[in-house]
């Protein structure tokens, strides 16, 4: 379980790039089977801007109404992984944001620290894969995909 997890992302465009970190971010982890779920809880993330963040949270991601966004997934051949080693893993499952769930597999890195699974993983996110609508008005300063990353520090009890 843990309670280190950074979630940040990056709308990149020419006439503007959005970013914003979520440090509120949960996860779960079995070590036995390699299966994983993250809580990402929306209003967590907090932006440069404070009005980007109003308009995040109310008008994109309609954070009273899709509070989380989650992913419950396992790490692909997790059965081979050693504890000894580190290494790329590909972690399979439901990504839901938004209220939208989506099948992905994702590609990241699993390293042992000090008896601890440091984990790293960058992805695209298609907004229009998850029904997030952006106006016309600011089409050209929102990406259609928006590059997230994750890093953390899994501890097993």
């Amino acid at each position: 379980m843990s309670r280190s997890v950074q979630v940040s992302f990056l709308s990149e465009t020419p006439i503007e790039n959005i970013d914003a970190v979520n440090t509120q971010v949960s996860s779960l982890f079995d070590s036995s089977t390699g299966e994983i779920v993250f809580q990402v809880p929306i209003k967590g993330f907090h932006f440069e801007k404070a009005l980007m963040e109003e308009h995040f949270n109310e008008n994109y991601m309609e954070s009273a109404e899709f509070p989380n966004a989650t992913l419950q997934g396992v790490v692909v051949d997790w059965e081979s992984f050693s504890e000894s080693e580190s290494g790329d893993v590909s972690v399979s499952g439901e990504l839901t944001i938004h209220g939208v769930t989506v099948s992905r597999t994702f590609e990241g890195n699993i390293r042992i620290e000090d008896g601890n699974y440091v984990i790293q993983s960058e992805f695209e996110v298609k907004t229009e894969d998850h029904q997030i609508d952006i106006p016309n008005l600011v089409r050209s300063q929102i990406a259609e995909s928006i590059h997230v990353s994750v890093e953390g520090v899994l501890t097993p009890r």
